[in-house]
């Protein structure tokens, strides 16, 4: 039976779109969601990888998707998508602390594999990663799309559909900086970092299922560009539209571009 606040569902070229009525809404169907296709994964398979996205967006999906008993977190491996050079663990904007005061240290998982963007050797934990990636790919990625459209740190100016690598080191561009101060987490432009670690867009589309979550109005320009634009790295996120297992959940305000809503 469809939920009550289930306002819109509809599909582009092969990606399934469901608009909630609020936030807290769409989060609980994503968390919803999730947990069913990780228990599907677990029907067939011992362990599960699960990537997981930070940021503002992704509140209310973390809180539903955390209290869901269900979840067998023992059986789990988690990754992340992204994380800023040069940013201490113990700093706010850290997304490795954002995810474990979030969750992990909630669910405890079997393992939590975390981006160190503070390390001395960056080529060398590019390489960690990328063997963690190959070892254990993803079965189901949780993911986002920022202001400018991007997915993880994978802005318009460097996003490439056809990346050879896994991780790499990209530059943020001011749009993606700017979002960052908006959201609170740094003060300023100028105490955002400049450069980050990020899976790069073949990375994130060789999961075996996407969930993207994207609340709010100021995402709702970003959210008609990758429905209704060209797949081009114009829009990142458009690229979700060739993805056979995707679903996209908005709620009203992000979703105030789609046509016939």
């Amino acid at each position: 039976m469809m939920e009550n606040s289930l306002t819109l569902q509809s599909k582009v070229d092969s990606l399934a779109i469901k608009v909630y009525r609020d936030d807290t809404s769409m989060g609980r169907a994503a968390a919803s969601f999730v947990a069913d296709q990780i228990a599907k994964v677990l029907e067939r398979k011992e362990f599960l990888n699960l990537m997981l996205a930070t940021g503002a967006s992704q509140f209310s999906f973390l809180e539903a998707f955390k209290k869901n008993k269900d979840i067998e977190w023992s059986r789990i491996r988690t990754f992340h998508l992204d994380e800023y050079i040069g940013l201490s663990l113990t700093h706010k904007a850290s997304f490795r602390k954002y995810l474990q005061d979030r969750i992990i240290d909630d669910v405890q998982p079997k393992e939590a594999f975390f981006l160190q963007g503070d390390t001395e050797d960056i080529q060398q934990e590019i390489e960690r990663y990328e063997n963690l990636l190959e070892k254990y790919p993803i079965d189901v990625a949780c993911i986002g799309i920022g202001e400018n459209g991007h997915i993880a740190f994978n802005d318009p100016p460097i996003a490439d559909f056809e990346d050879p690598k896994m991780v790499k080191v990209v530059e943020l561009d001011e749009q993606s900086r700017r979002q960052q101060v908006g959201e609170g987490w740094f003060n300023g432009i100028d105490d955002v970092p400049t450069q980050a670690l990020s899976l790069t867009i073949p990375a994130i589309m060789a999961s075996g299922v996407i969930s993207c979550v994207v609340p709010d109005r100021r995402k709702a320009q970003a959210v008609h560009n990758a429905l209704y634009g060209p797949i081009s790295t114009d829009c990142p996120a458009s690229i979700l539209r060739t993805h056979d297992n995707a679903v996209l959940f908005l709620d009203e305000a992000s979703a105030e571009g789609l046509k016939g809503s």
